[in-house]
């Protein structure tokens, strides 16, 4: 089996591997956010009614959602909104460079979340099994 053959049989399963670790790491912010666990020394004094409080919300249950593959697209889509939304009012304005405005994660999520909306969730999912 040549590369190309073992790369299109593989793809989609990879897909939702993707899809589900993306969702764990953004399901670990919300945790952080809104239960305070685990204990993140940024998110202490957390405005749960604040930006970040409210991304915490998206984060939480779009990071659940895209784990069991469930409303993947829609989930995706609505996280990489928050994404967008969340390097333009504070990581941009610290400069044009992610690399040095700290906003490299929350554009990488945005992309990958973007994709995912894009491309679906792969046939590892809640999303896949209501198909059948």
């Amino acid at each position: 089996m040549n590369l190309e053959a073992l790369g299109t049989a593989w793809a989609p399963r990879l897909l939702s591997v993707l899809r589900f670790m993306t969702g764990l790491l953004l399901l670990q912010h919300g945790l952080g956010k809104i239960f305070k666990f685990p204990v993140v020394p940024a998110f202490a004094k957390l405005d749960l009614g604040s930006m970040p409080g409210i991304a915490g919300f998206i984060e939480l249950i779009g990071g659940a959602l895209l784990v069991i593959g469930l409303f993947s697209r829609c989930a995706a889509l609505i996280v990489s909104g928050m994404c967008a939304v969340g390097y333009f009012l504070v990581h941009a304005q610290r400069g044009f460079y992610p690399i040095l405005n700290g906003g490299e994660l929350i554009a990488f999520y945005c992309f990958v979340a973007l994709y995912i909306a894009a491309a679906g969730p792969g046939p590892w999912s809640i999303d896949a099994a209501r198909k059948k």
